[in-house]
């Protein structure tokens, strides 16, 4: 029984407490102008998203109210802001072409139970081991496919979604060429140049949604022919959680785990950049992750799609001078108050504006300072890079990130493998300063010594101790061990082997420098308890050779002593 005190503290670890509403008190007036900030912006983008995702300007708006709200409460950040995102949509859009929109909503209960799962086995801390050239790989992808997302709304056409949004835009281009209209392409272009050119001067301000606002006035007393956003729900309150037929259930596990990865990836990076903006501020990552679980199954029971940590949002936040979470959560409840006083407003802006926002959107989640610097560092990081935007540009999100990731550990690992190496080293460095010259000759003639650097794994360990199997003409071969960094079962198992090959050639082998965590490996193959036992296992190179000059001796193959 008392294991259960240890393991009812980490689950309230993961869990709101008492010190999350302490700070609140005297920060709330700064927190609530945060959230009100936030909200102004966060209006067209969740418009938007929700109309990209193929569930419609509600499901986003209901997202970012529910998402938001319940993220948080219980998320592991005081400055995240949740909601839809661009990278979500386009993972969602395949889903939603594919298995419609209870397909979409099923997908994001199923995400939510595997983050709280993710939580509970601590997996938080092991998404920040993601390479950066994978992460501004998928960024980059992201940002292109969104762009090709908004092409049909932008040119003011409506054709059928299909799985790929290159598909998907090349429709609407030719579709746009048969019957070309100006309106809704200039406006999608004025609003995302307005939004790009207007943040480099004044980028607190809501310059997304007076981009939309002025877009609405122009089309409304202009009487342009462009699509609308349409009606807006004025409740939240009817789920809209539908069932799925049990056929479709294992065609949807892998959206699924899709979601829930993206979901995590995008959370922790947010809250990440937030701590990076801020001097005091950590995040619990497991904690997050329950949050954005709880957000994902709570926004799908109202027509919601599924969420994660925003980026943009998130540092919207930070800079309108968020400390604690009442910022997020206002902006949740001050968005609600925006759709359901101002729904008829709502459902008269433009497609196209959204369209353009989006446009924005793409073009500055791009760094492009830090992909100069990825791409310009190393060729494997480059590639690696390039690999994962195309891939998720043609194919999808989760094949580009794991490919990524493939790349990025195979490129490594040939690194690491580069870098391991045996080289014989002079006796003489370690012999004593008054051995005569004539010893030192001799020794040299029947003692050899290599060290071996680096690693001794599965990726490299043949490539370079083999080359030990074709040492002649001594009697004693060293091997030092002490800058040896690791062995797993595979380095054992061919050191073993080496040393036994050189034994049968009549080589004597000693051991020097062995680490104590290296001893398991190696007791294990066997080889390291016949050393020992024949007294070949020596703490240092200089006993070694001691020992050996002993066994020389002892052969008659050195002169005695004296």
């Amino acid at each position: 029984m008392a294991p259960l005190p240890a393991a009812v503290s980490g689950w309230r670890s993961l869990l709101p407490s008492a010190a999350d509403v302490a700070p609140m008190r005297r920060s709330w007036r700064r927190d609530l102008q945060a959230g009100v900030t936030v909200a102004v912006v966060a209006l067209p983008l969740a418009l938007g998203f929700g109309i990209a995702s193929g569930l419609g300007a509600e499901a986003g708006l209901v997202t970012a109210i529910v998402a938001g709200a319940v993220a948080a409460i219980f998320g592991g950040s005081n400055l995240q802001v949740s909601g839809p995102t661009g990278a979500m949509t386009v993972v969602l859009v395949p889903i939603a072409h594919e298995h419609g929109r209870e397909g979409v909503l099923f997908v994001g209960v199923l995400a939510g139970l595997m983050l709280i799962a993710l939580a509970v086995a601590r997996a938080g801390r092991y998404m920040s081991l993601v390479p950066a050239p994978v992460v501004e790989g998928f960024t980059v992808g992201i940002a292109c496919v969104i762009a090709l997302q908004q092409v049909p709304a932008a040119l003011g056409v409506d054709v059928e979604s299909a799985e790929s949004a290159l598909v998907t835009a090349g429709r609407a281009v030719r579709e746009f060429a048969d019957d070309p209209g100006a309106a809704s392409p200039l406006l999608a272009l004025l609003v995302a140049a307005g939004i790009v050119l207007a943040t480099r001067r004044r980028p607190t301000l809501p310059l997304a949604l007076l981009a939309v606002a002025v877009a609405t006035v122009v089309a409304e007393t202009a009487d342009l022919q462009v699509g609308r956003v349409g009606e807006i729900p004025r409740s939240l309150s009817a789920p809209s959680l539908g069932f799925v037929d049990l056929g479709d259930l294992d065609a949807l596990i892998a959206p699924a785990i899709a979601v829930a990865a993206l979901a995590a990836l995008e959370s922790l990076l947010s809250a990440s950049v937030a701590d990076g903006m801020t001097v005091s501020q950590r995040h619990d990552p497991d904690r997050e992750l329950v949050g954005q679980g709880l957000a994902n199954l709570a926004a799908p029971v109202f027509g919601g799609v599924p969420a994660t940590g925003a980026i943009a949002r998130t540092a919207v936040n930070v800079r309108a001078g968020a400390t604690t979470r009442l910022a997020a959560f206002a902006h949740a409840v001050v968005l609600a108050i925006l759709v359901l006083a101002a729904a008829p407003i709502v459902e008269k802006i433009p497609l196209a504006a959204l369209a353009g926002v989006l446009f924005a959107t793409a073009w500055q989640m791009v760094s492009v300072g830090s992909v100069r610097a990825i791409a310009r560092s190393t060729r494997p990081d480059a590639v690696v890079l390039v690999l994962t935007a195309a891939v998720t540009i043609a194919l999808d999100l989760v094949r580009a990130v794991l490919l990524g990731l493939l790349v990025a550990g195979a490129l490594a690992l040939r690194t690491i493998v580069r870098a391991s190496e045996v080289a014989e080293v002079p006796l003489s460095e370690e012999l004593p300063p008054d051995t005569a010259e004539e010893e030192h000759a001799l020794l040299a003639e029947h003692i050899v010594a290599y060290r071996l650097d680096g690693p001794l794994f599965f990726a490299g360990a043949h490539r370079f101790l083999l080359e030990l199997t074709d040492v002649a003409d001594v009697a004693v071969v060293i091997l030092r061990l002490s800058h040896v960094s690791t062995i797993d079962a595979s380095g054992a198992i061919v050191l073993a082997d080496v040393i036994g090959a050189l034994e049968r050639r009549g080589v004597v082998v000693y051991l020097s420098g062995l680490r104590p965590v290296h001893r398991r490996p190696l007791t294990a193959v066997g080889v390291l308890p016949r050393l020992q036992e024949a007294g070949r296992v020596a703490a240092s190179t200089p006993e070694a050779i001691a020992a050996a000059r002993a066994r020389l001796r002892q052969d008659g193959v050195l002169a005695p002593e004296g």
